[in-house]
């Protein structure tokens, strides 16, 4: 397949982009930005929570094994939802939840309400991610699909920033609970700019009538998405690609390197800080590769997860009781490699299914890297209570789903690109005969 004729192809019908689109999609933005502030903002508070809530790793694990749970699950209800209702119902219903579940763990002091605020925020953060690609899809053309897509994540990498750096500092300097409470304000603002100025497309670019939702039209779309290679191919992608750096931001990399590497926790800070701005950065330069070679999509895929295993396998196994300060720096960095290589899944879903689908593929690629997460974050909690706290074992679970992962896409690549080959060359003969 030509690495440039995707990109460059303008579809009859394509959005027109431009300053409008712009601000449009940045509100969408906006509210992604404040859900991973909201998501990411226990990672920093993970041993206040386990003194707050006087509970074992295990059960602080649970924590974000239940928002993830919560998060994977509603991944393809959100994409029906977003296909049927469109993007500006989501955005608001998941603004609600997210803000009323930071609000929550602010002020409920048992353990019990606590987790339920964290299964409420889940379902409203589920909400936000896919409905900001459909809106990007609704607002700009079709071959700024992959810049698009890593430029959203970009920004919600700068949420996870705001959590090292802000949530964390704030937390030591006023409490917990006016660190959260003042935290959730934040959702109220982005609720109402969406609910005063996001529009779901551009005038003259109305998507045709969604079909009558009931179980069937449910199960065809679910079926009929699941159904394309790429779409499988995008999950597994999805799946074998983030979690290591999801497990390390979200809860344990700073008691891992606290408890297990001797640091400080502002070190600890500052090397999460790392993974978050590398994350940034490689998110820019992963966006710009894909949207001009397509052929480069699995070997970034790939050869992240193959440096993140070595470096990951140097830093837990290094054979003194701590590994050196540049170990961490390099395994910080590259770990900031996991999320834009995670987006690569959504490059393989979109041209795999019709506008109509796009909202239910997305959701089947993005319940892969939290199932992964999900069941890291569970296995480590595990491992440190039956291990007495031995991070190397707990942590070496994460090979055991990289492996996983990179069968399954070894498997379905060769399928998903000729089929997507094909879908290509119908859109190029279309694109001829049908008049703009």
């Amino acid at each position: 397949m030509s690495s440039a004729a995707a990109p460059t192809l303008s579809l009859p019908g394509d959005p027109p982009g431009g300053r409008r689109a712009a601000w449009v999609w940045g509100i969408g933005v906006a509210v992604y930005f404040v859900a991973i502030i909201f998501r990411t903002s226990l990672g920093v508070a993970g041993l206040d929570a386990a003194d707050r809530f006087h509970v074992s790793a295990s059960a602080l694990s649970t924590f974000s094994i239940l928002q993830l749970l919560v998060y994977a699950g509603m991944q393809i209800p959100v994409g029906l939802m977003v296909d049927r209702l469109g993007t500006k119902k989501v955005l608001t219903f998941g603004a609600v939840l997210f803000t009323l579940g930071q609000l929550g763990f602010a002020l409920f002091p048992s353990y019990g309400m606590a987790l339920a605020s964290r299964a409420l925020l889940g379902c409203g953060d589920a909400m936000t991610f896919i409905s900001v690609l459909r809106l990007g899809a609704r607002w700009f053309p079709a071959r700024r699909g992959p810049l698009i897509g890593q430029v959203a994540a970009l920004f919600g990498m700068a949420g996870n920033l705001v959590s090292t750096l802000f949530i964390a500092r704030a937390l030591h300097g006023f409490g917990w609970t006016t660190t959260f409470v003042g935290s959730s304000v934040a959702g109220v603002v982005v609720l109402v700019l969406l609910l005063l100025f996001l529009k779901d497309h551009p005038e003259g670019h109305e998507p045709p009538p969604a079909e009558h939702a009931g179980a069937a039209y449910v199960r065809k779309q679910i079926a009929a998405a699941w159904q394309e290679p790429g779409t499988r191919l995008g999950m597994w992608v999805h799946f074998t690609t983030q979690f290591p750096a999801m497990v390390f931001l979200l809860l344990w990399g700073l008691p891992f390197l606290v408890e297990a590497q001797g640091l400080s926790r502002s070190t600890a800070g500052e090397l999460l800080t790392l993974v978050v701005l590398s994350n940034m950065a490689f998110g820019l330069v992963y966006g710009q590769i894909i949207a001009r070679h397509h052929a480069a999509r699995a070997p970034l895929a790939l050869g992240t997860v193959l440096v993140t295993a070595l470096l990951w396998a140097s830093a837990i196994f290094y054979p003194g009781d701590h590994a050196p300060m540049w170990l961490l720096i390099v395994l910080c960095v590259v770990l900031g490699a996991c999320g834009p290589a995670s987006m690569i899944g959504f490059d393989f879903a979109r041209p795999a299914n019709p506008p109509e689908r796009q909202g239910t593929a997305s959701g089947i690629v993005n319940m892969g890297g939290f199932i992964a997460s999900m069941t890291t974050l569970f296995a480590v909690g595990v491992l440190l209570d039956a291990t007495g706290d031995n991070y190397r074992i707990a942590f070496a679970s994460v090979f055991v789903l990289e492996a996983l992962g990179v069968v399954q896409i070894l498997r379905l690549h060769s399928r998903a690109t000729h089929r997507e080959r094909n879908h290509h060359v119908v859109s190029r003969v279309e694109a001829v005969h049908v008049p703009v």
